[in-house]
């Protein structure tokens, strides 16, 4: 089995080069297809307490064999949790329902402004990491305003934000700022779901060039991008296919190619971080 590639990360931990989503997997065949992720080769697993399936991503973990140090296991603080309190008992939570006596990266899953709390759970996952209990700490669906917020009131970059990111909608603005911050990008619904691509001219013929199928094309644009995509499959052919992306390489022109796929309203449903809240 290859070694997937990690990005280090601006607190020294290694983080792979691609994940697997877990959302809406639930149930036993939840756990049927995180288990076979984890058996194809998948080290980064993505959950989040709204996902609703942190105990059967919890289960599959013990049940794969695999040590749990190799595994890298994100979940997310979801909005109703923001107060400072509230994030820590929350991530506590989140540790039993998995059965972990620690996440190895934790998100705030959206800012919620109009909330006006996500400082607050900030500041408790720095001090969750302090702890302990949390390895690395990030963020999910936040703007360049709300990272520097964070940032200037307690010092602390994160390590990630995980944003909606495809070839319809690539982010350019926000992986820039990302780069200046030294934060690692990680893509959400990264083939872009009902909406995937496959077809456009741009992917379609790199797919047949590189001899390999159109969503790998896709997450290879992503790896080169420098984003860690983190799709999602039950299907364990799938699986394999959508880790199976280091073996070949996009030109410059290929990854321009899909890049310009991208449009203004490209948003896969109306989740502007300055607009939509998720509690």
């Amino acid at each position: 089995m290859a070694t997937t590639p990690t990005h280090r990360l601006n607190d020294g931990h290694d983080l792979p080069a691609i994940g697997f989503g877990t959302y809406p997997l639930d149930g036993d065949a939840g756990i049927d297809a995180v288990v076979s992720a984890i058996e194809v080769g998948y080290r980064l697993l993505d959950t989040a307490v709204n996902y609703g399936n942190e105990e059967e991503v919890g289960e599959a973990i013990r049940r794969s064999g695999v040590p749990r140090e190799e595994l890298v296991v994100t979940s997310k603080i979801p909005g109703r949790h923001h107060g400072y309190d509230d994030a820590v008992r929350s991530t506590k939570e989140s540790l039993d329902r998995l059965g972990l006596d620690h996440l190895d990266l934790h998100l705030i899953h959206w800012p919620n402004p109009s909330v006006g709390k996500y400082v607050e759970a900030w500041r408790a996952l720095v001090d969750l990491q302090r702890d302990g209990l949390v390895r690395s700490i990030g963020v999910s669906n936040f703007t360049g305003e709300h990272l520097r917020r964070i940032i200037d009131e307690t010092g602390v970059t994160p390590a990630v934000n995980q944003l909606e990111l495809h070839p319809y909608f690539p982010q350019e603005e926000m992986r820039a700022t990302h780069r200046e911050l030294g934060i690692v990008t990680e893509s959400w619904s990264p083939l872009g779901k009902r909406q995937a691509p496959f077809t456009e001219q741009p992917v379609a013929s790199a797919a047949e060039r590189h001899g390999v199928e159109p969503g790998q094309v896709i997450l290879r644009w992503h790896v080169q991008l420098g984003a860690v995509p983190i799709p999602k499959s039950a299907t364990p052919q799938r699986q394999r296919d959508n880790l199976d992306v280091f073996g070949f390489e996009l030109s410059d022109d290929e990854v321009a190619a899909i890049t310009a796929l991208g449009r203004p309203d490209g948003r896969l449903f109306g989740g502007d971080p300055d607009s939509h809240e998720e509690m």
